[in-house]
């Protein structure tokens, strides 16, 4: 990470200096807004500002052994890292509107990645992700945010080489990510490569170059040998929330059975669809309840909400007696 970001420095500016590349790269990150260090992180790093971007970049990368601490942001997989590159190029470029551009490109990067999925061959694996990353933009605010073909519009007006070139190879990442290329899955890469105005050879290009990287490098790179790599993330979630309920259950029992509604709501969820206003409940009192649980605090932070539809999906195996007490019958 530090490596793309350092020579995204020199490339643009044509200067080698290290110290003035980290003086610019925690300039970058304060007016992204994501250069905030805890109290206990100001007394292990000191004051140097190398010590300060070491802190920011562990916040930012995902690492297996510190799952606990991670926002979605950081965990839906680390092919989002390179937005940061993009970003601090364009701000060494003086572009305005940095924050603003950022979220555009995560916008767009879960809205292809998510378009991705649906474009394959139907495939149990597959939707856990879609289905996940569809629920939890739209269970939260389904107002604002949903998965349409919005976003394309966004591809046509982008001039940008460098960003159009990392959501095409995004888009054939996901589709290639099972080592084959269905025909619609084919048809949809084209599709994107249009909007982004690429030409077919370099379309081609992207594929070929997916295909021969996870072909080459299978067999030394563990991630690639599975054979799906939806399905990991979504399980790592899984476990992740199943843990966190495991060490607060006591408390998530008391919080539950004080909240008939709440627990009704959530009953009803595992075997039917909320209505807009049930789901904006559901939000409003879990959030409520989690503020009061620290070591619940991931699913306050930006993108946690990501890990709602697992909460939901697994509290009542978790917590049976409090939801047969309040269990909204399925109708026969």
């Amino acid at each position: 990470m530090v490596t793309a970001l350092y020579f995204t420095f020199k490339i643009e500016t044509q200067r080698a200096d290290f110290e003035s590349f980290l003086e610019r790269i925690f300039q970058f990150y304060e007016t992204l807004e994501v250069n905030k260090v805890t109290f206990l992180g100001k007394l292990f790093s000191g004051s140097k500002t190398s010590s300060k971007l070491e802190k920011i970049l562990e916040s930012r990368i995902y690492l297996e052994d510190n799952i606990i601490s991670k926002t979605f942001n950081s965990s839906i997989t680390n092919s989002l890292l390179f937005i940061d590159v993009l970003l601090f190029r364009r701000y060494l470029l003086n572009a305005k509107g940095i924050k603003k551009h950022a979220q555009l490109l995560e916008y767009l990067a879960i809205n292809i990645t998510y378009h991705a999925l649906n474009s394959k061959e139907k495939n149990r694996k597959d939707e856990k992700l879609a289905q996940l990353l569809a629920s939890s933009l739209t269970f939260i605010n389904s107002d604002s945010k949903k998965f349409d073909d919005a976003y394309r519009q966004h591809l046509v007006v982008n001039e940008d080489e460098w960003e159009k070139r990392y959501l095409l190879d995004l888009a054939c990442l996901t589709v290639w990510e099972d080592h084959s290329l269905e025909y619609m899955e084919s048809e949809f890469i084209y599709g994107i490569g249009k909007d982004l105005k690429l030409d077919e050879e370099t379309i081609r290009d992207s594929l070929s170059h997916v295909s021969y990287f996870i072909s080459s490098h299978k067999e030394t790179i563990p991630f690639l040998q599975e054979h799906n790599m939806a399905v990991q993330f979504y399980d790592s979630m899984s476990k992740l929330v199943n843990r966190l309920i495991l060490r607060n259950r006591k408390r998530l029992h008391k919080e539950l059975s004080e909240s008939a509604e709440l627990v009704a709501l959530l009953s009803k969820s595992t075997i039917s669809d909320l209505s807009k206003e049930e789901k904006k409940k559901v939000q409003s009192q879990l959030l409520d309840i989690f503020k009061s649980i620290p070591s619940l605090a991931i699913f306050l932070l930006p993108g946690g909400a990501i890990l709602l539809p697992i909460f939901i999906k697994l509290i009542p195996k978790l917590l049976p007696s409090a939801f047969d007490e309040n269990r909204v019958e399925k109708e026969e």
